[in-house]
């Protein structure tokens, strides 16, 4: 059975934000919520998403952020407490607009980053969260690989196929990502201090040739969380495992959810 899916707007501080629904039939109300990375937007899931509902037996919902995909553009440069601001305005409002009381988070990269700072302000919602590529702090790999794909979006190719994802908004995109990331204010970013008031069960998916990040990242938020915790360091794998092992991470997550959610 595939998946339906439905699309809507919800309003939010600053705009709207575009929201995409999946089902393959789950009568089960509390849905896992995606939480996209740097340069991401529903559209750039595929077909995870839906693969995500049938291997979990669960609702999945994606949504682009504000300056994303088919959100509401943004034109001043993010702080460098963006993460936590999704955490604290964003999200709530989302979640407020969907009716969502209690939900699982599943987030790529700083959208694991968000995640977590989501479970750790909101630890009655928040059942449960899988941390997929995220950072913990900043490290001199994550800032290796950002000045590296800096230089390569110079190609024009390469810099026009955020186009196909995020239209008119491209060099917003790029720059909050860059510019923000390798600002000397941002060096001293770090989630550690968050990570002591996430109570739900956490499972941190890396992979061991992830170029924005080393396994001390997942390790990290594996030592420092409170609730029960499944770090898993996937070999031969980059930044990207939900596309690069899909299996085996839609394995993991369903086992992961069964184990600690019954479902």
């Amino acid at each position: 059975m595939s998946a339906e899916t439905t699309d809507s707007l919800v309003a939010v501080p600053g705009g709207n934000i575009f929201v995409r629904r999946w089902n393959s039939g789950s009568t089960v109300p509390e849905p896992i919520v995606l939480l996209h990375d740097s340069l991401g937007s529903v559209e750039m899931w595929h077909d995870f998403p839906a693969e995500l509902s049938k291997a979990s037996a669960r609702p999945v919902i994606a949504y682009d952020r504000l300056g994303f995909g088919k959100s509401s553009p943004r034109y001043a440069p993010p702080s460098t407490k963006f993460i936590l601001e999704e955490a604290q305005v964003h999200f709530p409002a989302i979640a407020r607009a969907l009716d969502l009381n209690r939900y699982v988070l599943f987030g790529h990269s700083v959208g694991g980053s968000m995640a977590l700072s989501v479970a750790a302000l909101h630890p009655s919602h928040c059942m449960a969260v899988i941390s997929e590529s995220a950072q913990a702090f900043v490290e001199p790999r994550t800032l290796a690989g950002i000045e590296a794909a800096k230089e390569s979006f110079r190609i024009p190719e390469r810099f026009a196929k955020l186009n196909k994802w995020h239209g008119d908004k491209s060099r917003w995109v790029l720059d909050a990502w860059i510019e923000v990331w390798l600002s000397p204010q941002f060096r001293s970013w770090s989630i550690v201090s968050h990570l002591k008031d996430v109570q739900c069960p956490v499972l941190a998916i890396h992979g061991n040739n992830d170029e924005y990040g080393s396994e001390e990242f997942p390790r990290t938020i594996a030592r420092h969380v409170q609730g029960p915790t499944s770090l898993e360091i996937l070999r031969d794998c980059g930044h990207v495992p939900h596309r690069e092992r899909k299996d085996l991470v839609l394995d993991l997550v369903a086992t992961f959810i069964h184990k600690h959610l019954g479902s």
